[in-house]
């Protein structure tokens, strides 16, 4: 499967708002770096309180251009109805060999919300089908180098955290271009947090992980395989 890849980075979500509270500052740094960057929403996130599959769609787009995504799409699979079953693999490994990322980034395998656990499996799952060659699938057969899980709402130690202490407000603005879901709204009042709230509940989280690092804002990860080191004299971050 030796072609470049189109895409060096891919986030994987399951409703268009995910990315920006998750991982948006390290594809925001990655795009900085001259890295090219894309995310796949699964749903449009049409069974929200607030807003519509139209508008959300909208400012997903708004958000991308934020983050400096190259490409933003929508695999058009059901809001809380994702299921793992072959007919959503096969749309998401359709996506995987059209954009032939070498570093996807799913939500982490146990979450609160059913969606965001079988977002995690069903993106895994197609970035081993979308490799085979025997799959009657469009496109050259591809899979990505490495699969990394987004854990900022996971109860897990990370593997790695990101700096995103100079991408932080810019992370913040996308994920605040989802106005239908974060913007006040009168007839909200007391059901949702307030536009303030929300702010504050990222920033919160974002100083934790940065402290495990000694940075002012960070993104955690986890991987399932053991890192490669070739230079100890390089490993950051003090120990005492």
């Amino acid at each position: 499967m030796g072609r470049n890849p189109a895409f060096h980075v891919l986030a994987i979500a399951a409703h268009p708002d995910d990315v920006e509270q998750t991982c948006g500052g390290t594809l925001l740094k990655m795009a900085e770096r001259g890295y090219r960057t894309a995310i796949l929403d699964l749903t449009a996130g049409e069974m929200g309180s607030r807003g519509t599959p139209e508008g959300r769609l909208a400012e997903a787009g708004e958000a991308a251009r934020v983050l400096g995504v190259r490409a933003r799409r929508n695999a058009g699979l059901p809001d809380s109805r994702l299921e793992n079953n072959f007919e959503s693999k096969l749309r998401v490994a359709a996506e995987i060999r059209s954009l032939r990322p070498r570093v996807v980034i799913l939500p982490y395998w146990e979450a609160r919300h059913p969606d965001h656990a079988r977002c995690s499996r069903i993106g895994y799952e197609a970035c081993f089908l979308a490799g085979l060659r025997k799959l009657e699938l469009d496109g050259e057969p591809h899979r990505p180098l490495k699969i990394l899980y987004s854990s900022i709402y996971a109860d897990v130690r990370p593997s790695f955290v990101v700096d995103i202490s100079s991408q932080f407000e810019r992370r913040l603005q996308s994920l605040l271009c989802h106005r239908s879901q974060y913007a006040d709204q009168e007839v909200a009042a007391g059901l949702f947090p307030s536009e303030a709230e929300v702010a504050e509940r990222i920033r919160s989280a974002a100083r934790t992980y940065g402290a495990l690092i000694d940075v002012e804002y960070g993104e955690p990860f986890v991987i399932k395989e053991s890192l490669q080191v070739e230079d100890i004299m390089r490993l950051g971050v003090r120990s005492i």
